[in-house]
């Protein structure tokens, strides 16, 4: 009978352990965190849509960081800015491209 019960105690332990390592080793990988992080700041999404609107629009590549009050914001709307401008002109030229060829 005490066989019984080291045995059962021994697998509830292992298949408690087994558990909390698995739950505790389940994070989000670094990048994502980042570019959620990116995703949720206003400043960012902000400069992100008026960069590939100006991009679209054959606009210089000119951030208006007047509108942010803080530090923090204007670096983040000029980091979306130039991101949004990137893609758009990339997005541009990769569809020119393809109609070429």
């Amino acid at each position: 009978m005490t066989r019984l019960l080291t045995n059962v105690l021994a697998i509830a332990i292992f298949l408690g352990t087994s558990a909390m390592l698995a739950i505790s080793n389940y994070s989000m990988n670094p990048a994502e965190s980042a570019e959620a992080a990116l995703a949720a700041d206003g400043a960012f999404r902000d400069g992100l849509y008026l960069g590939k609107l100006a991009a679209e629009r054959g606009q210089p590549q000119r951030a208006a960081i007047g509108r942010w009050f803080t530090e923090h914001d204007r670096s983040m709307f000029t980091a979306g800015y130039f991101r949004g401008y990137k893609q758009s002109v990339a997005e541009a030229n990769t569809a020119s491209a393809a109609r070429i060829e």
